[in-house]
């Protein structure tokens, strides 16, 4: 069994069309990767076996997608067991989800907001305190990309995120490109959004790339290279966080070569040596 590592500096989602390449030789700028618990707990044969060989080797962070954290229905007790024995297993220390809810009799595959009010505060920090406890540890929550805001708002989202940090005890995973998207999409300011953020509880950062419809709605996609806006955002939110904390860069599709990737991991890295070495209280 592999020691305890903790993801720092910049790193790269572990996508299985990367193996190949990643078994000749990882990239120096390649400091951790990530991956999603549920395409990988439980998993035996040639693809654990490969696995094993990077864990060994290189901190992961886990990045949950199915736990519905503010979903209606019972939380998946069986998978954050699993989850639990996997990142054990494996050595890793850094669990995060979706602040949304993707499912309740079935998966929805789609990630959506969760009503922005004290009700949905309430059942949501609940819900964190439940999986931290089975998880052992404090996870980080993710501001997420959305495109409609839910009836009966009795907040703004990042007072609710706020909210559901402090009164779950919990970390913040701050997803650049999700700010970028939903100001381009909802029409605020992304600086004074990531200042109304508990950012001195950031623990893990994404960034990524994103695809502009015809008629200008912007879509969270993870397929594309990261635009300069993006790379902006990622140097002010450094500016209040510091450099220190893990980023990954999210690439999940139309993926080009490692090398072309780990340019964009080397930005991550350069933007994290520009900023100051400690953060600011938020």
């Amino acid at each position: 069994m592999p020691g305890l590592r903790e993801p720092r500096g910049a790193g790269l989602g572990f996508r299985r069309e990367l193996v190949g390449e990643l078994q000749a030789g990882v990239p120096d700028e390649i400091a951790f990767f990530e991956l999603a618990p549920e395409n990988w707990a439980g998993m035996g044969g040639r693809s654990a076996r490969e696995l094993r060989a990077f864990t060994e080797r290189y901190p992961f962070a886990c990045h949950g997608l199915s736990l519905s954290l503010g979903g209606i229905a019972p939380l998946d007790v069986a998978l954050l067991k699993r989850i639990r024995s996997f990142m054990a297993e494996h050595g890793m220390t850094l669990y995060t989800e979706h602040l949304s809810w993707c499912g309740d009799d079935a998966r929805l595959y789609d990630l959506l907001p969760i009503p922005l009010t004290e009700k949905a505060v309430r059942w949501t920090v609940d819900r964190i305190r439940q999986a931290q406890d089975l998880l052992g540890m404090r996870i980080a929550v993710e501001n997420a990309s959305t495109y409609v805001v839910p009836p009966g708002a009795e907040m703004g989202e990042a007072e609710f995120i706020s909210a559901v940090v402090r009164e779950a005890d919990c970390l913040l995973h701050l997803d650049v490109n999700n700010v970028y998207v939903n100001s381009r999409n909802f029409g605020f300011d992304p600086l004074a959004f990531l200042d109304a953020l508990p950012l001195a509880r950031t623990a893990y950062v994404h960034v990524a790339g994103h695809y502009v419809e015809a008629d200008g709605l912007v879509i969270d996609t993870h397929g594309a290279a990261v635009i300069d806006p993006v790379w902006s955002l990622l140097a002010a939110a450094y500016e209040r966080i510091g450099g220190a904390v893990p980023t990954c860069l999210e690439r999940d599709f139309n993926l080009p070569d490692l090398a072309t990737l780990c340019a964009e991991v080397r930005q991550i890295a350069r933007l994290q040596a520009a900023a100051p070495p400690a953060r600011k209280a938020a």
